[in-house]
């Protein structure tokens, strides 16, 4: 046990030691304690300062709560300000919403609840290339971002008097995909409603607005809400220029016929006192139409012409008066449409809607449109090309004038018969000019020839000219309509593209269809009236041959279909005339005529005596003059 006890003694006594000894090569120095120290002294600034960022940030979140929370009270208190009771519906996020059938797709905005974007389905638009050739692109209408469409609120008490709906938010109510309800709601429950619906087979769209408990907040003495419609007409044909002077504002006031702002010029149509049954913003081929249910107030409609160089065709603004009763819900029924100037589908929809066609007015109009029209439906619905449409529709046209070019081409027949008589009396009175006059009147009336025979029937022709005149470039059936070399009727026919643009309207083109117009109206002229006496008028001779060069000039900017109809004319023109005269006429009954009424007893008429004596005294008076003059040369 001592034995063992003092080998334990030695261990502890060594094992002593050897701290000893470790703790006096390992203990760290005087620099080493100081910086342990100043590690933990950082350590526990560290610690306090997060500690007291942790604090800060608590603090900070708090004030940017409090910061926020009064932003929202200052945005509320500026919505109140700019839109008072229409406060909740003055922000949100704008959407759009579609609706569609068989024939177009209409894209609505959220913000203003109004179409923004309408896509016609079975139409497209073409666009041209440097060298003349067309690719099909969409068409669209109100899709201009500049557009409105909105309605005023009067609201007392705020800077700008009240609010408009293009500045709200509506919510969605109900969506599906042919109709949308939409909801703009007023901080006291109420609400302004629009409703759009459509079917299949319509480019009809019924519109519904609803004031709901809105008598509180509109402004007293209120008896209208105002419509403010901006339509920024696009381009949708190649003829710009042709397609900006068919287009315009069309109205109609319920008692009386539609009417319309100048296609032209800017215009302004002030419509006082009048109830409106419907309003339209009309291209050349497409429109937009708004119409009432019942019927509108008072509206102001203008139009403004565009620069030709503008990326829109044409300006309309419409401001419309919408009836207000400030009951406690009221809905006003009316109707859009948005399409093609289709004249079944605008007769349809009643109230007259289809005259914004510009077929023309008064007995024009009336011919295209239950005349010409309707024979162009029927050729059309069993002859395929618009153009031999045209051929038929322009022999029938011709067929059915027929009497009065017989009675023209007789006259002329008759005229030509006499002309060797009226040779001598040309050579007997060659240096007495009045005097062959007067011959030549007593002439006619011996053998009861009239020189005017061949105008009369020329004259009778004249409405059914201008009627096609205007029922090409109107007719949407012809719009894209291609014959022959022709890719659009509707349109001129640019067979020749020049590198430089002749003034005068001529455009940088060659239509060849005016071309061809012109060459066969000189043949016809030419034949037509070789047998004429010109000699008392000599310029005529000459003006009826420059009259085709210079109409070349109007003729090559206008309607294809037109000049291919004129050139239809022209050639049948010339077959009646050649057919008419060479086997038709009897030449030698007219010799015969002309003989037998030279033997009648002559009783002077009326306007013949007249004209007699007219000629009578201008001789007079002219050989006073003469003696005159031969007195002052004595």
């Amino acid at each position: 046990m001592e034995g063992m006890d003092k080998n334990t003694i030695i261990g502890l006594v060594l094992i002593f030691v050897l701290l000893v000894v470790w703790q006096q090569f390992t203990a760290p120095t005087e620099e080493e304690i100081q910086q342990r120290q100043a590690r933990q002294d950082s350590i526990a600034q560290t610690e306090a300062r997060v500690d007291s960022l942790k604090a800060a940030e608590k603090d900070t979140a708090k004030a940017v709560e409090l910061v926020e929370t009064e932003a929202d009270s200052m945005v509320m208190l500026r919505r109140q300000a700019g839109y008072g009771p229409f406060a909740p519906a003055s922000a949100g996020e704008e959407q759009t919403k579609v609706l569609e059938n068989d024939l177009m797709k209409l894209t609505i905005s959220t913000k203003g609840g109004r179409i923004v974007k309408a896509l016609m389905k079975e139409h497209y638009r073409l666009e041209y290339d440097k060298e003349g050739n067309s690719t099909q692109a969409p068409l669209y209408l109100l899709e201009d971002p500049k557009n409105k469409f909105e309605y005023f609120f009067p609201v007392a008490n705020l800077p700008s008097g009240g609010v408009s709906t293009g500045d709200l938010f509506f919510d969605v109510v109900s969506a599906d995909a042919q109709s949308i309800t939409l909801r703009a709601t007023t901080a006291n429950g109420g609400y302004f409603e629009q409703v759009y619906k459509i079917e299949d087979g319509s480019y009809n769209i019924d519109y519904d607005l609803t004031f709901n408990n809105l008598n509180t907040v509109v402004a007293q003495n209120t008896d209208h809400i105002k419509l403010n419609w901006v339509n920024y007409l696009g381009k949708l044909e190649h003829n710009t220029s042709y397609e900006q002077r068919y287009s315009t504002v069309y109205f109609k006031p319920v008692e009386d016929d539609p009417d319309y702002c100048s296609c032209t010029s800017d215009d302004v149509e002030d419509i006082d006192n009048q109830r409106i049954k419907w309003v339209s913003n009309a291209n050349q081929f497409f429109n937009t139409s708004l119409i009432a249910e019942e019927s509108f107030g008072n509206a102001k409609l203008e139009t403004k012409m565009l620069p030709e160089e503008n990326e829109d065709l044409k300006l309309l603004v419409s401001n419309i008066e919408i009836p207000y009763q400030r009951s406690g819900s009221e809905t006003v029924h009316m109707h859009m449409y948005v399409g093609p100037n289709e004249f079944d589908r605008l007769y349809d929809m009643g109230h007259s809607l289809q005259d914004i066609i510009p077929f023309g007015w008064s007995i024009f109009g009336s011919i295209n449109r239950w005349i010409i029209r309707p024979i162009f439906n029927f050729l059309s619905s069993f002859i395929g090309s618009a153009g031999i449409v045209i051929l038929v529709l322009t022999f029938i046209v011709k067929l059915a004038l027929f009497p009065l070019t017989y009675r023209m081409l007789y006259s002329q027949s008759k005229m030509a018969a006499l002309k060797p008589r009226m040779e001598g009396v040309k050579e007997k009175y060659k240096d007495d000019q009045q005097q062959q006059q007067m011959e030549t009147m007593k002439m006619y009336r011996e053998f009861g020839v009239n020189p005017l025979g061949g105008c009369l029937p020329m004259v009778l022709q004249m409405p059914i000219w201008f009627a096609l005149y205007r029922f090409f470039p109107a007719s949407i059936e012809f719009r894209q309509a291609d014959f022959l070399w022709a890719n659009d009727l509707s349109s001129y026919d640019a067979f020749f593209m020049l590198p430089f643009e002749i003034p005068f309207g001529f455009g940088s083109h060659i239509s060849l269809f005016t071309l061809l117009w012109a060459f066969t109206t000189l043949i016809y002229t030419y034949y037509n009236t070789r047998h004429m006496d010109m000699t008392a008028n000599p310029a005529m001779k000459y003006m009826q041959y420059v009259m085709p060069i210079m109409f070349m000039g109007f003729f090559n900017s206008f309607a294809a279909g037109l000049t291919c109809y004129l050139l239809f004319s022209n050639l049948i023109n010339i077959t009646q005339t050649v057919v008419t005269k060479s086997l038709i006429i009897d030449h030698s009954k007219i010799e015969r005529e002309l003989e037998a009424y030279k033997k009648k007893p002559k009783k002077k008429k009326g306007f013949q005596q007249r004209l007699e004596q007219a000629m009578k005294e201008q001789q007079r008076v002219q050989e006073q003059r003469e003696a005159k003059k031969r007195k002052k040369k004595k």
